[in-house]
Parts: structure tokens; sequence; C-alpha cells
């Protein structure tokens, strides 16, 4: 079986950000990096079918500047067997289209079975990766998963609904999987196998050597959110605060 696994670097949530001189991303020089949560559960599943079928072939794929070689190593250090950096200095300049085109261009003569991706960037959010990369392929895409079983040449995943609901969704490879929260407990991975992950072929691919369709959607400016609405606490014995908030509903809402 022949498979790739999606991933991205993203910066740490608990980072600092400032909007950038352009407007429209943030500054990255202060920042850390990390691979996005989502993508974790990506490679540990992608790795587990691996280890599951035993003969199996694993990629893992990044498109950014030179920094996410650091987390196409953690990949390697995981289980992958080679990892490809997609260069683009300018990526985060790119929209969702032009990001799927890249890595469909990439796939599109390889033979992947499996692809597995985040569900969602923890930076965008935009969950839109996947689908478009499955809709550009002309493969199923199985989404939001938080099971994954595959026998035979079928995959079957349980996906996450609304409302606490859950679905059994199946389909035959080749396929795409974007992989929820919760899908499994994503390995940390050991001193040898980093050692090792230095060893491993990592090749570099101009973003140019695959892109040709401009963007779809343009980011006219980003900036942080508004506050809004404000709290108040309250302090005092059980007594006067029941009679606090009387008066305040009586006052600021039509409650009473």
């Amino acid at each position: 079986m022949n498979i790739l696994v999606c991933i991205k670097q993203v910066p740490d949530m608990e980072s600092r950000f400032k909007v950038a001189a352009g407007g429209t991303w943030f500054e990255e020089s202060d920042l850390a990096w990390r691979i996005n949560e989502y993508d974790e559960f990506a490679v540990e599943q992608a790795v587990k079918l691996k280890e599951q079928l035993g003969d199996a072939d694993l990629t893992v794929l990044s498109i950014g500047p030179a920094r996410v070689k650091e987390a196409l190593k953690k990949a390697l250090a995981m289980g992958c067997e080679r990892a490809v950096n997609i260069v683009d200095p300018a990526s985060h300049e790119k929209d969702c289209f032009q990001i799927a085109s890249a890595i469909a261009a990439f796939a599109k003569d390889k033979s992947f079975d499996v692809i597995f991706t985040g569900m969602q960037s923890q930076d965008r959010g935009s969950g839109q990766i996947g689908v478009l990369v499955a809709e550009l392929l002309g493969i199923p895409a199985l989404t939001t998963a938080v099971e994954f079983t595959y026998e035979a040449g079928s995959v079957s995943v349980r996906r996450e609904l609304e409302g606490g609901l859950k679905a059994v969704v199946k389909a035959s490879t080749p396929l795409l999987v974007s992989c929820q929260l919760g899908l499994n407990t994503p390995r940390y991975p050991t001193l040898p196998n980093i050692m090792k992950a230095k060893k491993k072929e990592l090749l570099e691919i101009p973003i140019a050597e695959l892109l040709t369709d401009e963007a779809r959607l343009t980011t006219l400016s980003l900036a942080y959110p508004e506050k809004k609405g404000s709290a108040l606490i309250l302090e005092g014995e059980v007594g006067e605060l029941v009679d606090k908030v009387i008066e305040i509903l009586k006052e600021k809402t039509s409650v009473l």
C-alpha cells in the first residue's frame, strides 16, 4: 500500500501574536512553531496503518519555507519513511485552493491508496484542504474521522456530526481521510527514532513546479477580535448576592 500524510507547521497557540505590517497575516519572527495538532492524529493513523499492513510505503508532505523541515523530521521520527517539502516561503499568501492544487499535482501520478490530512489547521481553521485535494484527484473524502478501520481495500470511519451524533461511512481505496481530535493518541518520538529520522530521505520541490492555479480567495485584512461586553463580579453573603442579582435583572433585562 502507498500512503501519503499531509501536515502543516503552525505557530504554537500560546505564542503572542502581532499583526504584520502588511495587515493580512501575523508577524512570524518571534513565534514558536509545531505540527498542527489535527495533523499529528493524521500522522499517527498513517503510521498505525503502515504497521497493520507490514508492507506499506509512507510519505509525509508539507508546504512551506525551510523551517517546516523540523515538523517533517518529527513525522519521520514518528514512523514515516520519507518526507517531501514543497518549498514555498510565501505559503501563507496562498489560498486553500492553491495549497490543495499543489498537493494534488504532487500526488496525481504517485498512486496513493490512502491520503491522510488533519481536519483543519489551527491558524486558518478553514477545513477545506482535505476535501479539495480529494475533489481534484477524483477520490472519496471521509472527513472528521474519530475511528478508523481498514480491511481488504476498504476503509470504514466513524465521523463526528452536530449534536453529539456519529455516522459510520465506508469507501474503497483510493480515498482521503481527514482526522479529528480523539482518533488516537499520537506517539512521542523516541531518541533512537529521532536519530534514524536524520538518515531518512527529505526531498525538496519548488512550489513553482507544481502550482499553476491562481488564487480564488484574497485576504483583505487581519485584525484582533473586537472586545464586546463586560463581566460583573459580585461579592458578599448569599442573601446579599441574591438581592443584587434581582436588582441587576430588573435594571438591565426584561426577565423580571
